[in-house]
């Protein structure tokens, strides 16, 4: 088991930039592939970015490539999303998902943030 909570959501205008943050306890973090996804009310839930369990690989949803940078610090248990160059578009609730090594689904979730940027 592991458990994560995110951190770092609000309000902020566009242009602008905000950092999350998703903490883990419970199991070696480094055993965790992790991704970021987002749902915006009445929109399907989507992929944002993910990083490898070293680190050592990232990949990421169009939309937010050269915007938003992923990384992690596994000494620290956290994971974060550097998000720059807001849009109104990426209004969502953020979800900060774990893979388990060896499993093809991400099996843990957190409880998801708010972040909002407006005009």
């Amino acid at each position: 088991q592991v458990q994560l909570v995110e951190s770092g959501g609000g309000l902020v205008q566009a242009g602008g930039s905000l950092r999350l943050s998703c903490a883990a306890s419970g199991r070696t973090f480094s055993d965790f592939a992790v991704a970021w996804f987002r749902r915006d009310p009445g929109k399907e839930r989507e992929f944002v970015a993910r990083i490898s369990r070293s680190g050592g690989h990232t990949y990421y949803q169009d939309s937010v490539k050269g915007r938003f940078t992923i990384s992690r610090d596994n000494a620290k248990d956290v994971v974060f999303l550097q998000m720059d160059s807001l849009k109104l578009e990426d209004t969502a609730v953020y979800y900060c998902a774990a893979q388990p090594t060896g499993s093809n689904e991400y099996e843990y979730w957190g409880q998801g943030i708010q972040v909002t940027v407006s005009s």
